[in-house]
């Protein structure tokens, strides 16, 4: 970090510190989004006074993107095609990096001012959405090649089916807690607890599981959408200033060997599983062109086409032939080995699809991928902390609007402690899986489908101007902010051009 501007001209570091700001700023409303949704309960149920409990979670936060891995961050960068991605240090890609931060940063603005806990990830999947889909336009490419069409669909899914998740186990959890402790005072809300009882907090017990899955939700959170600033500042880094970033320069020997060796036993899968062939009847040698793709040198700005594997690797290993360090090799030459990289996995991802290879192979072929990315699939721990900071301080300045909605406005009556805490540990759970499997989700729809969830189980009724609003939300967020994206990148081209 400290050397990260030197010996670069002064438009460049103007150009990487404004990014890098966008990136930080995005987190910074993300926080006002997600993270004020991960206290919120806590904080209406009186359980922690409100500036505990977001220092509390900004702790929790901060733990979680130290740890939650980067699986969910290039979840989200391999959104972008591959040819998008191995072109990002050229004008065309920083503008994009533009185009999809002010975007994203514009509606999540927008909707946290208006009060509604719509959803950080899909405003940030939107925007890349609308900038991968507007350079295949600016491109002429097909549309089938101008999103990670799979990964989206992927994540897709998951958007859609953890607030449905959330509502139904939320309500569940809720009706077995009513069965089990029916006469607990964990079924009072704060206004009941405060008049019946004459007490201002939650029963201790009930306090203590409220406070523990609220640090839960925020640990997940961090851990989830804290990936997502990660793996946008890594975009930056690498359109910026490549030579520093495109591939991880700590790696150890050992890391590059493993990486070289990857290559050497992906080619004989490649030989070993040659006869084999695809839905069009394709065989793997011929769609590979297996002994007959020209060994001449890699152009030096290409697409990922599968008949330059074998060159790809032979280019790769004679790079990587003897390397202790990617410091040893020039900065264009890392650049070479990134972009061989990326493709090799991208028609391994392809070649995985195929039927006609049995499951021993693909889970081979799976480990290989894994090998192959990873000294480009990294982050510098400076970057973790940034981001884990940015949050933080977002959740301690913007929580008020949102505790608001969540607490009063989603159900026709308060909401109850055994509600609070049925939605967050509904909450940590969803979201804790989700981490494993390297999926994005929304920390706000999952807790609010939570809270909604607790009030159908508990027939308190949901207040439909506050539901429709969220919905609305939910439903205009992704267009909306794929229309954003698109038009800044296609103006921002044009002018550019």
């Amino acid at each position: 970090m400290p050397d990260l501007f030197s010996g670069i001209p002064l438009h460049v570091a103007v150009s990487l510190a404004l990014a890098l700001l966008f990136v930080l700023f995005f987190e910074f409303i993300n926080g006002f989004h997600d993270t004020a949704n991960a206290v919120a309960t806590v904080i209406y149920t009186k359980s922690m006074p409100p500036h505990l409990a977001v220092v509390l979670s900004g702790i929790f936060n901060f733990a979680g993107v130290l740890l939650g891995g980067l699986g969910v961050a290039y979840a989200i960068v391999h959104l972008l095609p591959v040819d998008l991605l191995i072109n990002v240090s050229t004008s065309h890609g920083l503008i994009m990096v533009f185009a999809l931060l002010a975007s994203a940063i514009l509606w999540n603005f927008g909707t946290w001012y208006l009060g509604l806990p719509a959803s950080s990830s899909h405003t940030l999947i939107g925007s890349i959405l609308g900038v991968g889909l507007t350079n295949a336009w600016l491109t002429h490419t097909s549309v089938k090649d101008g999103i990670n069409w799979g990964k989206a669909v992927e994540i897709g899914m998951s958007l859609i089916i953890s607030p449905i998740v959330g509502v139904v186990l939320a309500g569940a959890l809720l009706l077995a807690l009513k069965k089990l402790r029916p006469e607990s005072g964990m079924h009072k809300t704060p206004e009941e607890r405060k008049g019946i009882d004459g007490k201002k907090h939650p029963p201790f017990w009930t306090r203590l599981v409220l406070i523990l899955s609220a640090l839960g939700v925020s640990f997940a959170h961090g851990s989830n959408d804290g990936q997502k600033g990660i793996g946008l500042i890594m975009l930056v880094l690498i359109g910026i200033v490549p030579a520093r970033f495109v591939v991880d320069l700590d790696a150890t020997a050992y890391q590059i060997e493993h990486t070289r060796d990857a290559a050497i036993h992906l080619r004989q899968f490649y030989q070993r599983n040659a006869t084999a062939v695809n839905e069009q009847q394709v065989k793997l040698s011929d769609y590979l062109a297996l002994g007959k793709a020209p060994t001449s040198e890699l152009p030096r700005r290409y697409k990922c086409d599968p008949t330059l594997t074998e060159p790809m690797i032979a280019d790769l290993l004679s790079t990587l032939d003897g390397v202790q360090s990617y410091r040893d090799i020039t900065p264009e030459a890392r650049n070479r080995v990134r972009r061989s990289l990326l493709c090799l996995d991208d028609t391994a991802k392809k070649v995985g699809g195929m039927k006609a290879i049995g499951s021993d192979e693909k889970a081979d072929l799976s480990r290989l991928r894994k090998d192959l990315t990873g000294t480009t699939e990294y982050s510098p721990y400076w970057v973790i902390l940034a981001v884990a900071l940015a949050l933080g301080v977002g959740t301690m300045i913007g929580w008020r609007r949102v505790v608001q909605t969540v607490g009063e406005k989603i159900g026709k009556q308060g909401m109850t402690y055994a509600q609070g805490l049925s939605a967050q540990i509904t909450a940590a759970v969803s979201i804790g899986i989700a981490n494993i499997f390297g999926l994005p989700v929304s920390t706000t729809h999952v807790l609010s489908s939570g809270v909604a969830g607790t009030m159908l189980a508990n027939r308190s009724g949901l207040q439909g101007a506050t539901i429709r609003n969220i919905l609305l939300a939910w439903v205009l967020t992704l267009p909306a902010a794929m229309a954003l994206a698109a038009g800044m990148f296609w103006l921002a081209s044009r002018f550019i051009q």
